[in-house]
């Protein structure tokens, strides 16, 4: 009943090595003691996993909740303490978690449909933003919660790798990025929690709420970071406008009016941040880079 997606599968073991594997093998123990801590019946997984086990489960008083289970790392205790933090504003409230074995027990969304799914991309980004405003908190004295310098500065592991170098990914791009998060970081505003990776798949359609975020990384930086993530996701059927400029253009403009930030300062955080998240991907697949680079690029050239 429990079998992992191969994809997730795949993933879990490209990133955690041998623990993943060894995770992965246990995993239909640990849904079972998941199924006798909470008083649930644990129902197939979730499609499209990436990096996390997830789940629909029935609670014994018969309503749903979310299972959602990986190998216990900084990542998933940094996502429990932000969903604490946040408390349900704006995003999918936390039920009970064991920051120790991995484990989250979430409010069930329904109907759960993806932002990605809406065809009208001027919409979405309204939404979004509606989103972001209500998440955002004070940022919290706590150590579990990496800073966006942090994050920048997985970079320098890119020039480790190839000797100096950037492998497949363009050097222009690559000094672009490393440039723009030193202006940008050196000069930010005030700090807040910010979830760290806001796009259209992690907001979902909601009876609570209209729209609701899940799958937050919990990231300590100004506010204006956040639409970096945003920017980049783009819809299949938005991809021919979006590499024509069209749309991250217009993204651009619409984050920056809807939310008070300055049009050049967004471009330069969502450029920074696609090339980190093209080297994130090859670093831990050594593949599936080219989309962000590809976003970077465009991000490059249109005018703010």
């Amino acid at each position: 009943m429990n079998d992992a997606p191969a994809q997730f599968t795949r993933n879990t073991i490209d990133v955690h090595g041998s623990i993943g594997a060894e995770w992965l093998r246990r995993l239909p123990g640990l849904i079972s003691e998941c199924e006798s801590r909470w008083s649930m019946t644990v129902r197939r997984p979730f499609e499209h996993l990436s990096y996390n086990y997830v789940a629909l489960a029935i609670r014994s008083d018969g309503s749903p909740a979310i299972l959602k289970m990986g190998v216990p790392n900084s990542e998933l205790k940094a996502e429990i303490e932000a969903l604490s933090l946040f408390d349900g504003q704006g995003i999918v409230r936390l039920l009970d978690a064991d920051p120790g074995q991995g484990l989250l027990l979430l409010e069930h969304l329904k109907p759960g449909t993806p932002l990605s799914d809406l065809d009208d991309d001027a919409k979405a980004t309204s939404i979004a933003a509606r989103v972001m405003s209500q998440i955002w908190r004070p940022a919290p004295a706590n150590p579990l919660f990496p800073t966006v310098a942090e994050w920048a500065s997985g970079l320098t592991k890119l020039r480790q790798r190839f000797e100096g170098g950037m492998g497949p990914l363009p050097r222009s791009l690559v000094e672009e990025a490393e440039s723009r998060f030193a202006e940008l970081i050196d000069s930010m505003g005030p700090q807040v929690l910010l979830h760290g990776d806001l796009h259209h798949d992690n907001i979902l359609a909601a009876e609570r709420q209209p729209w609701l975020a899940i799958d937050p990384k919990g990231v300590i930086g100004e506010p204006a970071y956040e639409v970096g993530a945003l920017l980049r996701n783009i819809a299949p059927q938005f991809a021919a406008q979006a590499l024509s400029g069209r749309i991250l253009e217009r993204r651009v403009y619409q984050l920056a009016e809807e939310l008070g930030f300055d049009r050049e300062r967004l471009r330069g955080w969502g450029l920074a941040q696609a090339v980190l998240s093209a080297w994130w991907s090859l670093e831990d697949h050594g593949h599936g880079w080219e989309w962000a680079i590809s976003c970077a690029e465009t991000l490059s050239q249109i005018e703010v």
